[in-house]
């Protein structure tokens, strides 16, 4: 995260902040703070917190991650040079309302989703901004979601791009359970009633539910209830489930709803950097 944060830095200052260094003494120090112009949860304020340390910036105050925000709410104080605050200000709101706005899209849905069935764990997933996945990642766990997998070494998640290259979703788990370490999972994708079967019946550790559609995830469940199978896995939905019809998902007997919008399209939250 601090390659990345470098990198975003050097990308933005290029060879110098042209405007602050013209009219700012170079030993000018000012006051400044970022303020919420919107209600949301914090995230990602000790990761802004430290860069402005690093940079020899004076933390005053500062609210917590997770925190609940209002409009007009004084989210950290700062006290430095005034051209490095400056400098900085484009590269930590961009960080820090992004990381909001996940965080806030979060614990929106999980609270709605916890209204109906405490159980579930609201997930994201990779479809995250390049780049920015560990920032994301991070957001959601603050916002009270479940992070899913951070890499592609977390687990073994059978796609159905694989299941096209192996041949058969029976086909897929037997030669992963014959070649991966005891210590790692095994989720798979299924489309169909029987191709769930299969997976439970295979020895998947996690069964997703791929654009199934409510009547026929229901109707999957029911007979994974009948074959006594829905004991052995997890069941997890992603594909067609979104913030309109979640609650209809959470009635289910499900353990996950992973969700791609969490990452791919939350708005970032409103903030700015005042100089006082």
């Amino acid at each position: 995260m601090d390659d990345i944060i470098k990198y975003i830095l050097e990308e933005d200052i290029g060879f110098g902040d042209i405007t602050s260094n013209t009219l700012i003494p170079e030993d000018k120090c000012f006051d400044a703070r970022i303020v919420s112009r919107e209600e949301g949860i914090l995230a990602g304020v000790e990761i802004i917190k430290s860069l402005f340390q690093e940079y020899g910036i004076e933390v005053i105050s500062s609210m917590n991650d997770g925190d609940g925000i209002a409009e007009g709410d004084v989210i950290l104080e700062l006290s430095g040079n005034a051209r490095t605050i400056l400098t900085l200000e484009r590269t930590a709101l961009n960080l820090l309302m992004r990381m909001c706005g996940v965080a806030t899209a979060t614990n929106r849905v999980a609270g709605k989703v916890r209204e109906v069935n405490p159980k579930i764990r609201i997930a994201g997933t990779r479809k995250t901004m390049p780049a920015l996945k560990r920032f994301d990642k991070l957001a959601i766990a603050i916002g009270g979601g479940d992070t899913h997998r951070y890499s592609l070494d977390d687990m073994v998640m059978i796609k159905d791009n694989h299941i096209a290259v192996v041949g058969s979703v029976k086909e897929a788990l037997a030669i992963a359970k014959e070649n991966i370490s005891f210590s790692k999972k095994i989720e798979i994708e299924v489309e169909t009633k029987e191709d769930a079967i299969i997976a439970a019946e295979g020895g998947a550790d996690i069964v997703m539910f791929d654009n199934m559609g409510f009547e026929e995830s229901q109707e999957t469940l029911k007979l994974l209830e009948e074959k006594n199978l829905r004991d052995r896995v997890l069941i997890e939905f992603s594909g067609d489930v979104n913030e309109d019809n979640i609650l209809d998902y959470a009635l289910l007997d499900v353990d996950i709803i992973s969700l791609g919008a969490l990452t791919h399209s939350s708005r970032s939250l409103n903030l700015g950097l005042d100089m006082d």
